[in-house]
């Protein structure tokens, strides 16, 4: 009886081992096939046969966005559901740092997509694109093909949408890259690669290809008529005193007799420069530099009488003839060159800044300019999509990775103040503020709330929710915040320089006066809300500012017992 239980013994020990290597094998197996899907192309069925991009999984490293996060005080303050692919509002997801597994997630997902010759020459000859396409060309971290603006929509990015973008930022170049990445710029600077290269297709329109890996596919956006290009993000900087000789050292000169300031904008944005200077018949374009500085603008009679223009930020107006020693300034859609680039930090921080706020007290905006003066992106303890999608490139990385120059907090909860080292804790007006997350909440970073939802009863529900989370929001970090600088949100506003300054001395950044002056110039960055449009009644009640005004009152005196910047004049109830 022994010998036959020894002998079954030994059959299961050897079963099991067999077993073992049989499953090492397996997923040695799968993970040398998901590397050859990477790099050996493989006949693919017809195009007709695949399922739309909508039903394709999502590649791990383009998670979408799942909201806020912030714990639930009301209905307002939940977060937005769970994420297509299954993922839940508030988690935090590491970006992957090698960017061979970037590629290979790219490749992963795309794997699917033809890939053959005829059929990507199929899919341009089915393709309606608005320009003229150039061809595929190298695009890397050493070799850019273009070096303007870059715009991120990781969800409906097509070519003409892409074409668009560029042409209205004043670029004559659009390319596109790993399906969802636009690049624009007005000359090519880098070799041409082979076209099956850029084999991705668009992630909002199918039959169109946008790029490869470290490839752009470059279109020639469609010229207009001279006179007739409109660009977005053209602002008046003002009217300035120069002496005559000033000019000479500009790179860019030429002379228009019906010189117009739509024409001089025109020339400068071709020529990639950031400023359109004027003095009639002369345009010249420049670099951004300290002659043009806000607090040397000109505000009296003297620019009245040097031209009288109706300065407006979307149709530039015609302009006239200054005194010799006046320039009118605009700023071009071009972003300065020196404040293009940005990175993460060289050396991981063992030290976590917060950039704490209540929602809609303008912490985007904070983010934008930190990065323009620092070079530094600033991470987020949430996932934003839509921000990662426009630029924000934190938004993807972990938020205790330790390469962020600050990160984004809305929380105001003890244990989350104190897992930061010290923060920056940013303050607005909490009339403003309400407004500005409602307006986010009923209609996106940049939208407006109808005057329907302004008088209906979710605009009280939610100032009861979001009122008292102004006021302890701003306590909590007094309370437990160990090292904190306060920025108020109108001294930001009315003295940019200095604040701005003083914010990067916080951080410990270099902060060259170029990139000062880039803040200066592009402060508005392209996620400020537009303040033209106003609910057309107050949607404030008596009780309302009541309670609100207390909740001021109460953060004045909290700032007041710390020695802080006391909450601004206007908004301070005596």
């Amino acid at each position: 009886m022994a010998a036959p239980l020894y002998r079954l013994l030994c059959f299961l020990r050897q079963a099991q081992m067999v077993l073992l290597f049989l499953g090492i094998a397996y997923l040695m197996a799968g993970s040398i096939l998901l590397l050859q899907r990477s790099s050996v192309r493989m006949p693919q069925p017809a195009l007709t046969s695949l399922p739309s991009l909508q039903s394709l999984p999502a590649p791990p490293t383009a998670l979408r966005a799942a909201g806020l996060g912030i714990r639930s005080r009301s209905k307002w303050a939940d977060g937005q559901g769970e994420s297509g692919g299954g993922v839940k509002a508030g988690q935090h997801w590491p970006a992957s740092q090698n960017a061979g597994v970037q590629h290979l997630h790219r490749r992963w997902f795309y794997g699917m997509l033809p890939e053959s010759p005829e059929q990507r020459g199929l899919l341009h000859r089915r393709s309606r694109h608005k320009g003229t396409y150039m061809g595929c060309f190298i695009h890397t971290a050493t070799e850019r093909a273009l070096g303007g603006t870059v715009l991120y929509d990781l969800r409906k990015m097509t070519s003409s949408l892409c074409q668009d973008t560029c042409s209205e930022s004043g670029y004559r170049f659009a390319g596109l890259e790993y399906g969802a990445e636009c690049h624009c710029g007005n000359r090519i600077s880098s070799l041409r690669a082979p076209d099956e290269d850029c084999s991705l297709v668009c992630r909002g329109e199918r039959g169109s290809l946008c790029g490869g890996v470290g490839r752009l596919s470059i279109y020639k956006v469609e010229e207009q008529l001279p006179g007739q290009r409109k660009f977005r993000n053209v602002r008046y900087s003002g009217c300035f005193e120069m002496p005559k000789n000033t000019t000479s050292a500009f790179p860019v000169h030429s002379v228009q007799p019906n010189l117009t300031a739509q024409s001089c904008i025109e020339t400068c944005t071709d020529k990639e420069l950031p400023l359109a200077v004027l003095r009639r018949p002369h345009c010249f374009c420049a670099q951004t530099s300290p002659l043009f500085r806000s607090s040397q603008q000109l505000k009296g009679q003297e620019c009245a009488e040097a031209g009288g223009l109706n300065h407006s930020t979307t149709s530039p107006p015609t302009a006239a003839a200054p005194d010799l020693h006046y320039y009118h300034v605009y700023q071009t859609p071009v972003l300065d060159s020196r404040c293009r680039e940005r990175t993460f930090l060289p050396q991981r921080s063992t030290s976590l800044v917060a950039l704490s706020s209540f929602p809609g007290a303008g912490n985007t905006w904070v983010r934008h300019l930190i990065e323009l003066v620092t070079g530094y992106y600033t991470g987020s303890f949430y996932f934003d999509g839509t921000l990662y999608n426009r630029g924000f490139k934190g938004e993807k990385d972990y938020w205790k990775s330790g390469r962020s120059v600050c990160v984004k907090t809305h929380e105001s909860g003890q244990r989350e103040i104190e897992m930061f080292d010290s923060a920056i804790l940013l303050i607005r007006n909490p009339y403003r503020s309400l407004m500005a997350e409602f307006n986010r909440k009923c209609a996106g970073h940049l939208g407006y709330a109808t005057d329907a939802q302004w008088k209906s009863k979710e605009w009280p529900e939610f100032v009861d929710s979001y009122a008292p989370w102004w006021a302890s929001h701003a306590l909590s970090w007094l309370k437990f915040g160990r090292r904190l600088h306060v920025v108020h949100y109108e001294d930001l506003q009315r003295a940019l320089v200095s604040e701005i300054r003083l914010i990067g001395s916080f951080l410990n950044a270099t902060v060259t006066e170029e990139r000062l002056m880039c803040a200066e110039t592009h402060q508005d960055g392209h996620f400020k809300r537009s303040g033209a449009k106003q609910p057309s009644l107050d949607p404030f009640t008596p009780d309302m500012r009541s309670t609100i005004d207390f909740y001021i009152h109460t953060v004045d005196q909290a700032l007041k017992n710390r020695n802080m910047t006391r909450l601004p004049q206007e908004y301070r109830p005596r």
